[in-house]
């Protein structure tokens, strides 16, 4: 399913202090928000709701890289706002965050993700573990139970259709997009949270922020890379599926699937990355639901087990070998598919061609070759 994230960062924040709205506070030489946007780098295209006097500094930090929404004067206001600007887009899934939780860990974003697989909405949270009071004048006046109480987090998911007519028909003033949904009738899985997934409000925040950045520095990186290569031969045909474009040609491609050599190259490149084996091994040849099956499927399975497994997709390169047809003229439309099924900006994926100087099955013009690397990047 397609997906599209929403970061609301259009408050002013004016409980943490500094003198400027939090999410444009510097966090270990970053603005809150750039790390915010940083955490869904790779999971959908992004919009980020800002004060309308925030626009144009929106524009600086950001560039073209996310889509800029001003906001309206409350929270559901600035939700609604990006929900509209989404209308007609394809987007079947969104999640909803906060500017002000910067360092939500790719596990959390990804069990919300997964509940939409089976669920209309999903939320992560914690269970309340403390003891609760209630307090007068600065006294213990009486004490609540804590079973079955949560302390609510963000992304909170939503399948796009269904989030959008809830906030159409809710009069306003919501604490969360949750309310908004159970408001509509919707039911709403409660998925794992996490103590990194603090929302910075008060000043002291701040400090629990970088104790937490210096945490994850001191593990270190989790970087992985890993390589895919395939090969299909010719036969008859009038065109060849290459990167999810089809390229006229005299022949097509031989295969169980559409034969898509260099989506198949990059797929078992994610999955390599992973550990996670080939293509063969989650969708078998034998298995006769595959037969001529879109290679978008694989490649976007992949890229979803990335984001379960806690990794964002860093960058792709494609590298297809053949004397014919002509790859160049096809690659931008190639890259522009590979970045969407991938969720990535296209900048961050290359495909590009080569002859093997009429050397080999290539260069016979018996069938086309692909290599292809991934760059993954853990929390």
């Amino acid at each position: 399913m397609t997906v599209a994230v929403i970061i609301v960062a259009a408050g002013r924040g004016s409980r943490a202090g500094g003198g400027e709205p939090k999410q444009w506070r510097d966090l270990a030489g970053v603005p809150v928000l750039a790390r915010t946007v940083a955490a869904f780098r790779g999971i959908g295209r992004i919009t980020v709701v800002l004060h309308p006097d925030d626009m144009v500094r929106g524009i600086a930090l950001f560039g073209g890289t996310v889509t800029l929404v001003a906001g309206g004067a409350t929270r559901d206001a600035s939700v609604r706002a990006a929900l509209e600007s989404l209308t007609g887009s394809g987007v079947e899934k969104v999640l909803i965050h906060d500017g002000a939780r910067p360092l939500v860990p790719r596990a959390v974003i990804a069990g919300v993700l997964t509940a939409l697989d089976t669920a209309p909405a999903a939320a992560p949270a914690l269970a309340v573990t403390d003891a609760l009071w209630r307090g007068t004048e600065g006294r213990v006046s009486g004490t609540e139970s804590r079973e079955g109480l949560y302390r609510a987090q963000t992304p909170q998911g939503f399948r796009f259709a269904q989030i959008l007519a809830a906030h159409r028909a809710h009069p306003g003033g919501a604490a969360d997009d949750v309310e908004v949904a159970r408001a509509a009738g919707l039911t709403v899985d409660i998925t794992p949270g996490s103590e990194d997934n603090l929302k910075i409000t008060f000043a002291e925040d701040f400090a629990r922020a970088r104790a937490i950045l210096a945490a994850r520095k001191d593990r270190g990186m989790d970087v992985r890379v890993g390589n895919g290569y395939d090969v299909h031969a010719f036969c008859e045909g009038d065109g060849v599926i290459l990167c999810g474009v089809k390229v006229p040609h005299t022949k097509a491609l031989l295969g169980h699937s559409d034969a898509d050599v260099g989506m198949h190259a990059l797929t078992d490149a994610i999955y390599g990355a992973l550990a996670e084996g080939d293509i063969g091994r989650h969708f078998p040849p034998s298995d006769p639901q595959w037969k001529g099956a879109a290679s978008e499927i694989f490649l976007a399975h992949a890229a979803k087990l990335a984001t379960e497994k806690g990794y964002r997709i860093s960058n792709v390169d494609v590298t297809i070998v053949c004397e014919r047809p002509k790859v160049g003229p096809h690659a931008a439309a190639m890259m522009a598919e590979l970045a969407r099924i991938l969720g990535i900006s296209p900048n961050r994926v290359s495909v590009k061609a080569t002859t093997s100087e009429r050397l080999g099955f290539t260069g016979r013009e018996e069938g086309i070759a692909a290599l292809a690397t991934a760059t993954l990047i853990g929390d």
